[in-house]
């Protein structure tokens, strides 16, 4: 009992965090029909910024990484994004209701990871003073890539068989290149690259890092009123996607803490990168995964997996998992 009790006291001790703060805020503004509206632009320039700063950090800490000990997350972030993917696709098949290539797409979007939920995430442990490797957030495309690219070619492999015999080839090099060239991952990318090969530090410093935490809480704003604008997307869709959506994060980022706590006896992976690994776990694309699914999977409905994501995925993975997750390693590594 007394286990349980420090574990709620922590849990709810999470929601006090301004970033939460500002994602519900979002919702209730929307909620009241206010016409208060963040141009695409704004948030696009937001995003691009998030991504640079935690590109730029993890490339400089790279430098100086083991690499060995880097090695077995990034190999558990791929098998994540892929289990997420397959579980995904073989729950949604037995599922009344529910369009094939929908349900591929659905799981596809949850096997990819949100930059956004990410960035919350660091902030969180920041506050919380909970260490963690600066290349954990890094992981990012070892398990986004992957989750993609399998999404797609499961597609494409239902198509072929729909047609019964017509070849359709699955051009899998060109995915992971739309993949690559996708915005969020672009950003990433380029940020670990100039971390990694110039001295950047400086300009880190004196730039990215204070407007940090300001770009994130217009993030969560912006997040919170489109999360509540496609609630109404999903009421036109099969009702299992919003069930999915309201647990799939919490087992997705249970299956990752499991696995980065055998990294943790292993090789040494520090409780703040558990938590990291749990949470991209947890969360669903929100930049890059909709447009390369929109392009790789056409047929697929967006009603239903972009708003499974933005409007009940995304905010269960910020406002329960990331507290959850951070709680969890606070009794589990008795920080």
């Amino acid at each position: 009992m007394d286990f349980l009790a420090d574990f709620l006291v922590k849990f709810v001790s999470q929601f006090q965090s301004p970033t939460l703060g500002f994602l519900i805020g979002g919702m209730l503004v929307a909620a009241l029909g206010s016409k208060l509206k963040i141009p695409s632009a704004i948030y696009q320039f937001i995003v691009f910024m998030l991504l640079m700063k935690i590109g730029l950090n993890g490339g400089i800490e790279i430098r100086e990484a083991n690499l060995t000990a880097m090695a077995l997350p990034a190999l558990f972030s791929m098998l994540i994004g892929i289990i997420i993917v397959r579980f995904g696709v073989s729950l949604f098949a037995i599922l009344p209701g529910v369009n094939k290539m929908d349900g591929i797409a659905t799981a596809g979007l949850f096997g990819a990871v949100s930059a956004s939920t990410l960035a919350v995430a660091i902030v969180m442990l920041e506050e919380e003073s909970i260490f963690f490797e600066a290349w954990a957030p890094a992981l990012y495309p070892f398990m986004d890539i992957p989750a993609l690219i399998l999404a797609i070619v499961l597609a494409n492999i239902h198509l072929k068989k729909q047609k019964e015999g017509k070849d359709t080839k699955v051009d899998v090099w060109g995915i992971i290149k739309d993949s690559l060239r996708g915005s969020a991952l672009s950003a990433l990318l380029l940020g670990l690259a100039l971390g990694l090969f110039t001295n950047s530090g400086t300009v880190l410093e004196s730039f990215y890092e204070p407007l940090f935490r300001g770009f994130l809480s217009i993030l969560m704003l912006i997040m919170g009123m489109e999360a509540y604008d496609r609630i109404k997307e999903l009421r036109s869709v099969a009702h299992w996607y919003a069930i999915y959506a309201a647990f799939a994060p919490l087992l997705h980022g249970l299956l990752a803490f499991g696995l980065g706590y055998v990294a943790h006896i292993l090789v040494g992976f520090s409780p703040g990168g558990v938590v990291i690994l749990a949470v991209i776990a947890s969360s669903n694309s929100d930049i890059s995964g909709p447009p390369t699914l929109r392009a790789g999977i056409p047929s697929a409905n967006p009603s239903s997996y972009i708003g499974a994501s933005t409007s009940v995925g995304t905010p269960v993975s910020i406002a329960v998992g990331i507290p959850l997750f951070i709680a969890l390693a606070q009794i589990v590594f008795e920080l």
